[in-house]
């Protein structure tokens, strides 16, 4: 083997470079990325369910803001249907907040896999 050490420049042949330059565009990345959690935490999303019924809120790191429900939907004869619209209206609300994470963080995910 030459003076070369490693394939791609690793070890004394000249590819100080291309790791200093990789090693920039990772910190910015992480700056970048730091700064989309921060924006997402931020973002609020609703979801519903039984037609409005039952309505929650939450924001971009999943923490669950709000239940709101109709009194009309109130029946103490029938618990079972309310506890449902509230667990169809909470599962809606994580998928949300799930595909508007996937849609903003989603693109680093890729970006970290070629790099490496």
């Amino acid at each position: 083997m030459g003076k070369g050490g490693f394939p791609g420049g690793f070890g004394g042949g000249g590819g100080g470079a291309n790791m200093g330059q990789l090693m920039k565009q990772a910190q910015k990345m992480q700056k970048d990325m730091e700064k989309a959690q921060e924006e997402l935490s931020t973002e609020i999303i609703e979801a519903s369910s039984g037609g409005g019924a039952v309505k929650v809120t939450f924001n971009g790191s999943k923490q669950l803001q709000s239940i709101s429900i109709n009194p009309e939907v109130v029946d103490a004869e029938d618990v079972e249907m309310l506890q449902d619209l509230i667990l169809a209206a909470v599962n809606e609300g994580l998928q949300k907040v799930d595909a508007l994470s996937s849609q903003k963080m989603g693109s680093y995910a890729g970006a970290l896999k070629g790099m490496f």
